[in-house]
């Protein structure tokens, strides 16, 4: 047993894993991700979609979307389910109110995650009278370090969005950092930059070696340098004048409960699914494409999420390679679904090892 982890809090991780078991038995949907497309204005060099400027694939109708929606009213209160559009950048559709206004009258909430680059007043004003309800927007230190991530000289149009969604009171937001080599010695500032600006909510994530991020050694932290970060957190939430959380990136230790608002619990395929630009059915859009269970196009996706996903639901066969005489495993199992390779089934980063190394 790690010492690093307090008796008192070995106890409570147990009770949540009675209550993680008992969640991945009833898999009540909660968030739906539909990735509207994968055609983006950036070319971040992080990016774990790999998403293109000049992406000629047809994107899915909304329609078709809409007819997934509607059949999930069959089984679900569309009032305890989340809709969020993702991407690539879901800003570069131009339809996005009429596929939010059905989403309204079937009585789903929505929201979406933007670079913010393209978020006009008019547009913000015109997507929320849809029935937009919030926004994850992302910010990647201050101007040099921002620009240099997103592969753009964007900094000031992001916020300029910001602001703007400050302004508003009629949605919830929230700002996102991807912290890495170059940002985290940032970070302090960057916070008070944000307090100055009224934001209320800052998440903060560690970048997975995926996508374009995977042979970028400037873009993955160091272990002492994850230390650095949560430790930033802790001391951050403390203080309380911003909500700051490291949310589902990993299980880590001892900082559980102090860096975010709920121990460790990645609810891919649990509580979350998507829709993929394709039509795939999978579940947190960052997970390797391949553990996709179905298509909208082929299969009934309630079908597909009441009786498939058995492979996020157990996650027994997670118990390989550094997991195998893990003695965390039992409050972890496996790491996020997102860290895992299809092929070798591998954890790609863990952050509880590179805490205790």
């Amino acid at each position: 047993m790690n010492n690093s982890i307090s008796f008192k809090k070995r106890l409570a991780l147990n009770i949540f894993k009675k209550y993680r078991k008992t969640e991945a038995s009833l898999h009540e949907l909660q968030y739906l991700f539909w990735e509207c497309t994968l055609r983006c204005n950036l070319k971040c060099i992080h990016c774990g979609s790999d998403c293109k400027q000049d992406f000629t694939e047809p994107e899915m109708p909304f329609k078709d979307f809409i007819k997934v929606t509607s059949e999930i009213r069959k089984q679900y209160n569309p009032n305890n389910i989340m809709i969020v559009f993702t991407g690539g950048e879901p800003l570069i559709r131009k339809d996005l109110e009429l596929c939010g206004e059905e989403l309204l009258k079937q009585g789903y909430n929505w929201g979406m995650v933007t670079n913010g680059v393209l978020l006009s007043e008019k547009r913000l004003l015109s997507l929320i009278d849809s029935g937009l309800s919030s926004v994850t927007i992302s910010l990647d230190g201050f101007e040099e370090n921002h620009n240099w991530m997103r592969n753009s000289i964007c900094f000031n149009d992001v916020i300029k969005a910001i602001k703007m969604l400050v302004k508003q009171k009629r949605i919830i937001f929230d700002v996102v950092t991807c912290v890495n080599k170059k940002n985290i010695h940032e970070l302090s500032e960057l916070k008070k930059y944000l307090i100055s600006i009224e934001v209320k909510k800052w998440r903060l994530f560690t970048i997975s070696p995926i996508g374009r991020a995977k042979n970028n050694p400037e873009l993955l932290i160091s272990n002492s340098q994850l230390k650095m970060l949560l430790d930033f957190i802790k001391n951050s939430r403390q203080e309380n004048e911003i909500q700051v959380s490291y949310e589902c990136e990993g299980f880590v230790g001892k900082y559980e409960m102090e860096v975010r608002n709920n121990y460790f619990f990645c609810r891919a395929g649990i509580n979350i699914a998507s829709i993929l630009s394709d039509g795939s059915i999978s579940a947190c859009p960052n997970i390797d494409r391949q553990f996709s269970q179905g298509n909208i196009y082929k299969n009934n996706f309630l079908e597909i999420w009441n009786n498939q996903f058995e492979i996020m639901r157990n996650r027994k066969w997670m118990k390989n390679d550094i997991c195998l005489k893990c003695n965390v495993f039992k409050w972890c199992e496996g790491n996020g679904f997102h860290l895992r390779d299809y092929d070798s089934k591998k954890v790609l980063m863990c952050q509880y090892k590179m805490l205790n190394e």
